[in-house]
């Protein structure tokens, strides 16, 4: 009796029998999918799924997971998958089973051990809510049990809470439930934060809870947020409550009405609109202190929460109200306020863990160094404007500040540009308004893409114009505009899902701030494998703080610029952006032979499997370290590598160890051995084998070649080619079907020249073993 047999004859007709998928509220979720697999990097390809054979529901929550095993293995086997996804989960209980044995863990506690049968839905509930030691009130409501009598709003089946989200929003509402005013979520940029939102808002909504908790009144719900854009894409997100129920309050319809709205159940705004009023009577003041029974603060950390800021005056004035604060970034000191005043967040899902499961893109960084990054005036170049003395010095941070030396910027735009594909959406960061004007120009002249309207600033100074760039590029179905330039303003909420390159030409210093930027590119896109950082600042160097919790894929080597013509293809007042001051700039013309030694390097670094950045000689001594795991010799390695599959298999366990191909390949790089295979690159480093180019293996092949006749060697030939060209990739059995369209238009044209499709597919892997023949 296999695993699956076991769950349908024996686990699954047990748990019925004990009342799950039997009582009222109770669910048996089968193969529940935890997280997607981590993404890799290249052509879609995951690393593992976590799935759990089954999850237990009850009254609208989790509460426990089963790992099952296959009859005739021990009923432990599954013990070690079970915790695992229980603490991932964050369920109290985990079950381990074979059908015949059960064995549970109370993870709480600590207690484990057989059981003689499945707990019913009401004993599981009753460990996880012990009657209280005293009588309740009789008219006291149960919330818990309430809130989860009230279904997700899936939106007609096409939204289901990832298991992060469900247990951000169980927390959320246990602490409301347990009467707690201040609660706080800090979720990574691009994980659904308002997504979460909505659903604890519709649940207090629809369980009908409010401040007096008398289950009588409908809650009035507020979203506050700093900026338009963010308050706009919650109003949008929150569109399945009734259209009445849904209030946008901004200062034109106030004036228009002569008063601030009050009939409505979720209301949206800005702190600049509720800090705003005539004379001196801000418009929050025209609401009872008590009319909010729950408050939404998005990007919490961003001021609401701050002592010196005027906007916390909007807080303490709702002071009755359940105030819940979202925000993405951990506890450190500049937003150290933040969680005084919220206090420990009730949940945490990070970084880190947002891309490890897959649910947020990877990244690659490009790191440049310029030879100008520094800057001494001896008198040979031309002062455009301002006034600088002979011998005096810039520093890196304060170009684009104190002096602005066009030469410079435009080598970087070039240099970016020739290491993108510029068909491909970029946000570039600049250090001020005017810098970002200044690269939008310089880009605009050097892009090989015609559009005029194919790059353009958005920053304060820009207004409704600016808003409306922002709104076309965020649209997946526009290409352009294609880059935007900015200062700070779209270093939050902007909700860009196919941002493919973020451009950091100005130095980033908090930690708060560098999570935010990068999270621009984590979001999920169709063909979106990963994105890439190119960074002109050292900014970087904030990987290795300990508060990063991020993930880098291998970095790659930033082409020199090309050419024009060659290469790719062809409102309300918004937070406080840091003005231009009216201060005089030094501009300067570097003398000609200057401009033209302009040079930038690059250095590359690797990330170790915990995400720490390493450099390529520890990234080789841990690939040394592991590789006698998967081959005893070089013999094994000869032997595994020769054929498709155990070539595969061989990959996929190094990915899962933290060598997956893409640094495989940049290794390949370090080494000098782009030409050759990447055999050679693992046999040199376990053995010390020398290496061989793959024109070389290519001819040995070719000397077998007498066995095949001649329509099976013009293949094999063409197939060798492909193999020289691009690498030991090639040789995939799913490319097969590729290489035989490319050789012969058609699969069917190809079958007329080399019989039948299990005759090709064994001439094409039983070659191989003459790419790698014993020395």
């Amino acid at each position: 009796m296999n695993e699956a047999e076991t769950c349908d004859e024996l686990i699954t007709p047990a748990l019925r029998a004990a009342g799950w998928n039997v009582v009222e509220g109770s669910k048996i979720r089968r193969e529940y999918i935890i997280n997607l697999g981590r993404l890799q990097g290249a052509a879609g390809k995951r690393g593992p799924q976590d799935r759990a054979d089954y999850v237990l529901e009850y009254k609208g929550r989790m509460v426990a997971v089963i790992e099952a095993k296959k009859r005739d293995l021990g009923h432990t086997e599954g013990l070690g998958q079970a915790k695992k996804y229980a603490d991932k989960l964050k369920l109290r209980h985990a079950f381990s089973t074979n059908g015949r044995g059960i064995y549970q863990v109370d993870m709480l506690v600590g207690r484990e051990g057989d059981i003689a049968s499945w707990p019913t839905p009401d004993e599981l509930w009753r460990l996880l809510h012990p009657a209280p030691s005293l009588p309740e009130v009789p008219t006291a409501i149960d919330w818990s049990e309430r809130f989860g009598a009230v279904p997700f709003e899936d939106k007609s089946g096409s939204w289901q809470p990832r298991y992060y989200q469900d247990i951000a929003i169980q927390r959320v509402l246990d602490a409301v439930g347990k009467d707690k005013d201040r609660i706080l979520l800090t979720l990574a940029t691009g994980t659904g934060k308002t997504a979460i939102a909505f659903q604890i808002a519709w649940k207090l909504f629809e369980a009908r809870w409010n401040l007096k908790r008398d289950g009588e009144r409908r809650p009035r719900i507020l979203f506050l947020a700093d900026r338009n854009i963010l308050a706009g894409q919650a109003y949008n997100a929150f569109s399945a409550f009734p259209e009445d129920a849904l209030v946008r309050i901004d200062p034109a319809s106030i004036k228009k009405k002569g008063k601030v709205p009050t009939n409505g159940s979720v209301f949206f705004t800005i702190f600049q609109t509720f800090m705003s009023g005539p004379g001196d009577t801000p418009y929050f003041g025209e609401y009872p202190p008590d009319f909010f029974d729950f408050i939404v603060i998005d990007e919490c950390h961003r001021g609401g929460a701050n002592d010196e800021s005027t906007w916390r005056d909007i807080l303490t004035y709702f002071q009755p109200a359940v105030q819940l604060g979202l925000t993405a970034t951990p506890k450190r000191d500049v937003n150290a306020d933040t969680y005084r005043y919220f206090g420990d967040p009730v949940y945490t899902y990070s970084l880190k863990e947002g891309i490890n499961d897959g649910f947020l893109t990877p990244f690659k960084v490009k790191q440049y160094r310029t030879n100008l990054d520094q800057y001494v005036f001896v008198g040979d170049d031309t002062v455009v404007e301002g006034e600088v003395e002979a011998g005096q010095h810039f520093a890196e941070d304060e170009f684009n500040v104190t002096v602005e030396i066009e030469a410079r910027e435009r080598y970087r735009v070039l240099t970016f540009l020739s290491n993108i594909d510029q068909r491909e959406k970029t946000l570039v960061f600049c250090e001020n308004q005017r810098h970002a004007g200044l690269i939008r120009d310089l880009i605009n002249q050097e892009k090989r893409i015609p559009d005029p309207h194919y790059c353009h600033r958005v920053t304060a100074d820009d207004g409704e114009v600016g808003e409306q760039h922002l709104r076309d590029f965020q649209d997946n179905e526009r290409s352009i505009p294609t880059i935007l330039t900015t200062s700070q303003k779209l270093s939050t909420g902007v909700d860009a899902r196919n941002v493919r390159h973020i451009v950091l030409l100005r130095r980033i210093k908090s930690m708060v701030e560098f999570k935010q930027i990068i999270g621009r590119g984590t979001r999920l896109y169709d063909g979106k494998d990963y994105f890439t950082i190119h960074d002109f600042t050292r900014s970087h160097e904030l990987f290795h703080d300990p508060a990063w919790d991020g993930e880098e894929l291998e970095p790659t080597e930033p082409r020199e610029p090309k050419p024009k013509g060659q290469g790719e293809p062809e409102p309300l007042p918004e937070p406080p952006e840091p003005v231009d001051e009216p201060r005089r700039i030094i501009r300067i013309k570097l003398a000609d032979g200057k401009e033209r030694s302009l040079r930038h390097t690059v250095q590359t670094s690797f990330w170790s499997a915990d995400g720490t950045p390493i450099s390529a000689e520890q990234f080789i001594r841990l690939l040394f370290g592991e590789l006698p795991r998967f081959f005893g010799d070089e013999d094994q390695l000869r032997a595994l590598w020769s054929l498709p599959d155990t070539r595969k298999k061989l990959l996929d366990e190094l990915g899962e160890k933290g060598f997956p191909l893409p640094q495989l390949q940049e290794l390949q790089k370090i080494l000098d051995a782009q030409h050759c295979d990447l055999y050679d690159v693992l046999a040199y480093i376990a053995y010390s084998t020398p290496t061989q180019e793959r024109t070389a293996r290519a001819e040995q092949a070719r000397a077998h070649f007498e066995q095949y006749d001649d329509k099976q060697r013009a293949f094999l030939d063409f197939v060798l080619q492909q193999y020289i060209t691009t690498g030991v990739e090639e040789l995939q059995q799913e490319k097969l079907p590729i290489i035989l369209q490319l050789k012969y238009k058609s699969i069917p044209d190809a079958a007329k020249e080399l019989g039948d499709i299990a005759r090709i597919r064994e001439t094409f892997v039983g070659f191989q073993q003459w790419l790698y023949p014993s020395r």
